[in-house]
């Protein structure tokens, strides 16, 4: 395996200090309609891949978050992969991305959650007790494709709104 360069081309769509909805600035932005060619196959195969942190453990705070980022552009740009967008709530990760069709996405999720959980180890060593087994990621995991029939925009919105309040959400009276 190559080096992880690191970079920081991204854009926060949220930045009132909670991390969410976080827009990376592709080549070509992926949508329902993008076509993305290879030498020999042409795929349209976007994954909304969600992952909880181990225990549910509240611990996606803003530079765990960016930590995250980075290493997702990186392992991006390694792999060969497309991520339109990075969600996060407070315990657990959604992601909007697209890879060739040689790459399962399962291999997409363990190779995400072993190098970001290394990296964020690496980095902010305090994690590692906070998590009492030291692995910050749940062994699950959630893979959906979005579909050609107008679910993108769905997808892509419910994603950016992760981590933001819900006035659904609220506790209600009774009287």
């Amino acid at each position: 395996m190559g080096e992880i360069k690191i970079s920081h081309e991204v854009e926060l769509v949220n930045p009132r200090g909670l991390a969410t909805g976080i827009l990376f600035l592709n080549k070509r932005r992926m949508s329902k309609s993008t076509v993305q060619k290879a030498s020999h196959c042409a795929w349209q195969i976007p994954y909304h891949i969600v992952f909880p942190v181990k225990y549910r453990t509240a611990l996606l705070e803003d530079d765990v978050v960016e930590i995250i980022t980075e290493v997702t552009r990186a392992l991006a740009e390694r792999d060969d992969m497309e991520c339109e967008r990075l969600g996060c709530d407070r315990n657990h990760i959604h992601l909007l991305c697209s890879a060739h069709p040689k790459i399962a996405p399962g291999q997409i999720v363990r190779v995400f959650k072993s190098i970001t959980a290394r990296e964020l180890f690496r980095r902010k060593p305090a994690l590692k007790k906070e998590l009492w087994c030291g692995e910050f990621w749940s062994d699950g995991y959630y893979v959906g494709t979005v579909g050609e029939g107008g679910n993108w925009g769905v997808v892509e919105q419910y994603v950016q709104k992760q981590g933001k309040p819900r006035k659904e959400l609220r506790q209600l009276t009774l009287f």
